[in-house]
Formats: C-alpha cells, structure tokens, sequence
C-alpha cells in the first residue's frame, strides 16, 4: 500500500479544505461543498482503510498486538506507516467537521470572520485547543442565536 501518497493527499485535501473554509465566502453552497466533498471524502477514505486494517486485508499495524482497547495496542498501531496514515486520516476528517461547524456557529451569532480565521487556525492545527478557544470566545462575542449550537 503506497502509505506516502496516501497520507499526502489526505494532507493536501485537507489544506484545501482549510484554505477554503478560511478564505472563501461562507455561503451555503461552500459549506456544503466542504461539508461532502472535505469531510465525506476523508471520512470514506478512513472508513475504507480502517475496515482493510480491520478484516486483515491491509497490513497496516506493523507489530503484533495492536488493538484499540490498551495503550501499548493502540502505540503498536500507529508505530507503522499504515497506522499513522489512518489515524491522521481520522484527525483530519474531525477537526474538518469541527471547523465547519465553528464557522458556521460564529456566522449565526455574527461574529467576524478576522476573529473566526485564527481560531478555525487553532481548531486545524491543534484541534481540541481551537475547539475550546471557540467555545470561549462565543461566550464575549457575537449575539445569542436559537439554535445555535445545532452544526446544520
């Protein structure tokens, strides 16, 4: 399995899908378009790889004894190229989601995209960090909005 050209096209889509989150205007379509196209497409592309590494048609862990239920089971799947690759995958795809629904969320409560594109910045790069820098600053910014919290 071409683990390399894997992991840098998740990369790239992913970049893309950040770049245009970030800088392009937010109107439905565009988020639709991210919302299927960024995080379907990485979310499919995980579920393929993780139900290859599951069933043993992939061999991605590297060492025996990799599972998901202890810790040392859980390093032993990403000490491999395979492993690595999936579980940024899965990264990828989540923080995505997060960051659509941040974008969103801040849209409905007014708040200005020059505040929003440093924290959809954090919420890209250090995921639950950028979450938590969102959930802040909607607390002293913006207005309250019925059904805010709802990511449609």
């Amino acid at each position: 399995m071409p683990w390399d050209t894997i992991f840098s096209a998740a990369n790239f889509w992913a970049m893309l899908c950040w770049l245009a989150l970030i800088l392009l205007p937010k109107r439905e379509r565009w988020i639709s378009w991210l919302f299927y196209a960024g995080c379907g497409l990485l979310a499919v592309s995980y579920t393929v790889l993780i139900i290859g590494l599951m069933s043993g048609t992939l061999d991605a862990a590297g060492s025996t004894g990799a599972d998901f239920t202890t810790l040392d089971g859980v390093m032993a799947l990403f000490d491999s190229r395979g492993g690595a690759t999936i579980g940024w995958i899965h990264y990828l795809a989540f923080d995505l989601f997060v960051g659509i629904w941040a974008a969103r969320n801040a849209d409905r409560r007014g708040i200005h995209r020059l505040v929003q594109a440093p924290i959809l910045f954090f919420i890209f790069m250090l995921g639950p960090l950028g979450l938590t820098l969102y959930l802040v600053t909607r607390q002293f910014l913006g207005q309250r909005v019925e059904n805010a919290v709802a990511p449609s």
